[in-house]
This record gives structure tokens, sequence and C-alpha cells, in this order.
């Protein structure tokens, strides 16, 4: 009996998370407002789906359902990354180095950043600190 109501509560607040995040990509005006909807709101309704499938098949079944777990591992550590992924290329997109604020330093944002001057400004401050 508790096993079905704590399954029945996961899966209403996995419904609820879902929902908010699906109307969320929707509804809001921005695409890096609309980034935060599936990777949140719809990372924990999904999340949640597959703990209580989890549940169900530890305390009804009887079995431990090591696939769920790493499909749910699989999905909170991927869905962060991949909206990373995508604002920086919004970024790059949309906005131009000139465009944003200062860093308070001489070097510029890091997406920016080519490599040959991020060795440059290394190798100055190697040798700042070597002498």
């Amino acid at each position: 009996m508790l096993a079905e109501v704590l399954i029945s509560v996961c899966l209403v607040i996995s419904g609820i998370f879902g929902l908010v995040g699906s109307f969320g990509l929707i509804k809001l005006p921005d695409p890096m407002m609309r980034l935060h909807a599936p990777t949140k709101a719809t990372t924990l309704g999904v999340g949640g789906a597959l703990i209580a499938s989890m549940l169900y098949f530890h305390f009804v079944v009887g079995t431990f359902s090591f696939h769920e777990l790493m499909v749910t591992l699989f999905l909170f550590l991927t869905a962060p990354i991949t909206g990373h992924f995508v604002a920086k290329t919004h970024l790059h997109l949309t906005r131009t180095p000139g465009d944003l604020p200062p860093t308070g330093s001489d070097r510029p944002w890091a997406s920016y950043e080519s490599d040959a001057e991020r060795a440059r400004v290394e190798a100055t401050a190697e040798g700042d600190t070597a002498g």
C-alpha cells in the first residue's frame, strides 16, 4: 500500500514537471528562456517517471531495474551539457564580443578567446610567476 502511494506521488510530480516544462517550451518568448524548460523541468519530469518505474519494479515485481537507473543517470548528466551547448551556439549566432559586458580583465569572454590569444596570456602569466 505504501509503495503504491509512493509510486503514484512520483508519477504525479513527474507529470506536473513535464507539463510545466512543455508549457514553458511553447510559451516563453526568447530562445534562451525556452532553453530552461526542457533542461530543468522536463528532465525532472522524465526522471521522476523513471524513478517511479524503478520503485514499481523493486516493491511490486521484486527485481532491481538497473537499466532504468542508468537511463536516469544518463539523462541527469547529459541534459545540462546539451543545454550549455545550445546556449553557447545561440550566443555565437546572435552576439558579437562587443555586445557583451566587460570581463574585468584583459581577457575576453572564454567563448570568444582564440587558442593563440589564450596561449599568449598563459605564457605571460607563467613569466610573471617565475620572475
